[in-house]
Parts: C-alpha cells; structure tokens; sequence
C-alpha cells in the first residue's frame, strides 16, 4: 500500500547517546529525551539523575519557579510522576501535575503558564514495559537540539540540592485537557458548526493510551458519533501502540462494522494521528499531514514546513496553492522551530505528527482531527475520495549492518551514488531528482546505514532501494 514506510518515527532518527547500563537492555538519550525499560535500566536512581540535572539547568537559567509534569497511560507512570516530583522540590522547583493526559497537554500547559519547564513521562509508541521523559523548555516545545546536548552531557556534573527552607512544592492541575479542547475548538478558521452539522461518524482507536481522556471528549464537542476501541487508559496496550497500518486491523474491521465515515488512531502520548477510510482501509500515516494541509492553506497561504522523509505530496499541495515547501532535519523541535521563524500556517512530519501554529508550534493528534474532520465537512467529500484526488507516491526502506570500521568507507560513497542528485546533507545525505528521491543516513546507536526511497512506482523504488544498499556494501 502505498506511503505506509513504517520509517517515520522520529525516535529511530533523533538518538544521540547510548548508553548500556546493563547486559539485559540499552537506555536511550536523546534530544527528545530519555528512555529505557522501566526496573531495568530506567530506575530510580538514573530517573533521579537526569531529572536533578535538567531542573537544576532551567533554575540556572530562569531562576526559581515551577515544572509542570504530565503522564501517558503506562502502568509505571506513576511511580514515575513521584519520583520525577521529588526530585525537582528537592532542586527547590515547585511542580505541577497534570495527571495522564496527552505530550501535546504538557506542552501547551507549560506555553501557556509561567512554568520554567516540563516533563512528559511518556515512551512514545515504545512497548508498555519501557517508560521516559521528554524534557520540556520554558517556551512550550521540546529542548532545541544544542540545549538538550549540553543538558545531556553536563548529566553527571554534582547538583546542589534545597535545603529545608528552600525545598518547593506541589499541587495538581486537572484541567489542563479541557483547556487543551478549547484551543483546538477556537481554531479561527474551523467552522465547529458546520462539522457538527454533518454528525460525522468516528470509530477510534486510542490504543489504551492517554488519547482515551481527550480524544472522544474533543469529537463529542464537535459533534461526532463516536465508537470507542482500546479507549481505556490502562497502559496495557491492545496492539503494537505505533499507528502504522499492520498496527491498525482492529480499528479498520471496526469503521466497517459501524459504517463510519472514518477511523482515526492515536499512539500513547497522542502526537500522532493515523486515519481509516470509510471503506476501512488504513490511508497511511504519511496522508495525515497533507489532508491537513489541504484543509488550511486554502485559509491560510503561507510556506510550509515538513522533514526530510516526509513525502513529495507536500510539494505537490504546495505547488497547488502557490506556496513554497521548506525541509527540515527529522525531529518535531526542528520542524517547529523552522515554523516559527517562517510563520507557517501548517506543518508537521510524515509520521502522522500534525502541527497546528493555532493551537502551538507542536505535534498535536487532537488538533489534526480537528483539521481533518473540518476538510471531510467542508469538501462534502469521503476520505477516499479525498485520497483518489492526490498522486500516489510508494516508498521503500531498506538497512544495511556492517562493521563499525566500515561505516565511514560506505558513507564515503554516497556522493558517487547521488550523482546528478539535489543533495541536501541537513540529515545524512538525501538526494532528490525526478519525481523521487534517496536518502541515506547512519543510525545513531548502531553500525548501520538506513536507506528510505520514495517514488511514483512501487517497483522502482524497491529497485533503487536494493541498488543503494548494494552500492554502498564494502
């Protein structure tokens, strides 16, 4: 099926350091944060430590105040929320909780208050047995990449701790989802009363993560009919948590069961948004952002911003309404910084991650169904029909291990290999020419090379596909 690559994760891209505690399994740090398997190499201690460091930076830098902490569903979020709280009173930070509620809630809870800070304890689309923090700048979005290296590398320097008089304190914020629903229904440009005009039928599939809270709360509010799955914030999940279409049979079966008109997934933290269409038939995550650029740029023109693996379909929407399409590296906090500084009206990665500006410069699940239940009123079209509209783009991806020792040699060659290419070496190297495009990069926590092709013909990108990884062999 065509755009369903399975490679938009930006967790695969974005690691930085990796560090084995332990013969059973690795923790992970990176710019969008730290995480392992929870009793195993995310304990309390190594919790603690990164927890003191990064409360310890934000007082350095904006002085006494107050971190604002959030969880998805997982069984062990709590303990972790405690932990997490402990450590920063003990900085002498005050701390807010917001309870279990979507990434997206932290971030605007702590853009839209004085907080100096926050912690999303969330693993994204992990298994339930891993658990992390994504750490959280006083502006709202993710550490930018420069202030996360340094947060990171400065994670062993000694901390001074409060002392009694000094130590903060705590209290809980239950209202931030609400506050969150707001701001998605006061989109200026959403007509809230023509979608709930159409009393749009929607099954959805929140895959026991924190999307439960928010998610029906939102479409009931804008008028839907709605058929919950997996809606229970367990944290056991019902299925792979990643909204990738083999992930998502459960919920196609179900759009056909209950003649709904669409189908929409969330993963655990409620940041990325997979849709069904009302044939029950998974579009893939990559067609998340483009019907929401569809959507907003006849509104709003502007230029506007996706990664470097997202798909060609972006330019062809742009090209559309006269706008331009700007490529960032892989990473939510790189996408919406480059948003913010060109004012665009829409955004996002080709993993299902839509940013909104009017809602906030970050990946939202809630905001996009917003978006996409306005395009489905506005247009008077199916999502199917709305898909047979856009041309088909089919991807490729390929990996190749090797020695450690080679990996420079093979990446040495990949200029020879992208001859004749427009190469953009922001992330990797990719290159682009005619209608499809290579991109080729080192992973970050092990010798391999990961090759993602994208192409107007499925054959053709297995084709270059299976060339580059041999091209690129010793």
């Amino acid at each position: 099926m065509p755009l369903d690559n399975g490679c938009g994760s930006p967790d695969g891209f974005r690691i930085l350091y990796f560090h084995k505690e332990n013969s059973m399994s690795k923790l992970m740090t990176s710019v969008s944060g730290v995480r392992g398997i929870f009793g195993d190499t995310l304990t309390p201690p190594v919790v603690q430590k990164y927890v003191a460091s990064f409360a310890a930076m934000q007082k350095k830098t904006f002085g006494k105040g107050r971190i604002i902490i959030g969880r998805d569903s997982r069984t062990t979020g709590l303990a972790m929320m405690h932990n997490i709280a402990s450590t920063i009173m003990s900085i002498g930070l005050d701390v807010t909780d917001l309870g279990v509620v979507s990434t997206p809630t932290v971030l605007l809870a702590v853009e839209e208050s004085d907080a100096i800070g926050g912690i999303a304890i969330t693993a994204s689309h992990n298994p339930p047995q891993w658990n992390a923090m994504k750490f959280v700048d006083q502006d709202g979005m993710f550490l930018a990449p420069d202030k996360a290296a340094r947060f990171l590398q400065d994670v062993d320097q000694p901390v001074t701790w409060a002392d009694w008089q000094s130590v903060g304190s705590m209290n809980t914020d239950f209202d931030a989802i609400q506050r969150h629903i707001d701001k998605v229904l006061n989109i200026p440009y959403l007509n809230v009363e023509a979608i709930r005009k159409q009393r749009i039928k929607v099954v959805l599939d929140s895959v026991n993560g924190a999307g439960g809270l928010i998610s029906p709360v939102l479409l009931k509010a804008l008028g839907c009919t709605v058929v919950g799955i997996n809606s229970e914030p367990t944290g056991v999940f019902a299925h792979p948590a990643e909204p990738l279409n083999h992930n998502l049979t459960q919920l196609e079966d179900a759009v056909k069961a209950h003649s709904a008109d669409i189908g929409f997934a969330t993963d655990p933290d409620v940041d990325r948004l997979s849709i069904v269409d009302e044939h029950g038939r998974c579009i893939g995550e990559e067609l998340s952002v483009v019907l929401a650029q569809c959507f907003v740029l006849p509104k709003k023109r502007g230029d506007i911003v996706v990664n470097l693996s997202t798909s060609m379909l972006s330019e062809d929407i742009a090209a559309k309404y006269g706008v331009k399409v700007h490529r960032s590296k892989v990473g939510e906090i790189n996408v919406g910084k480059k948003m913010q500084e060109i004012l665009s009206p829409i955004g996002g990665e080709g993993n299902g991650g839509i940013i909104c500006p009017e809602v906030h410069y970050t990946r939202d699940a809630p905001a996009g169904m917003a978006l996409i239940l306005g395009l489905l009123a506005e247009s008077g079209k199916t999502v199917s029909e709305l898909v047979q509209e856009l041309p088909k783009y089919y991807f490729a991806k390929d990996k190749l291990e090797l020695n450690p020792s080679d990996m420079d040699g093979a990446m040495a060659k990949v200029p020879t290999i992208l001859q004749g290419y427009r190469i953009d070496t922001q992330d990797g190297i990719k290159g682009t020419k005619d209608k499809h495009w290579i991109h080729i990069r080192k992973s970050g926590t092990e010798p391999i090379i990961r090759v993602y092709v994208e192409s107007e013909s499925q054959a053709y990108s297995d084709q270059l596909c299976r060339q580059t990884i041999a091209k690129l062999k010793p």
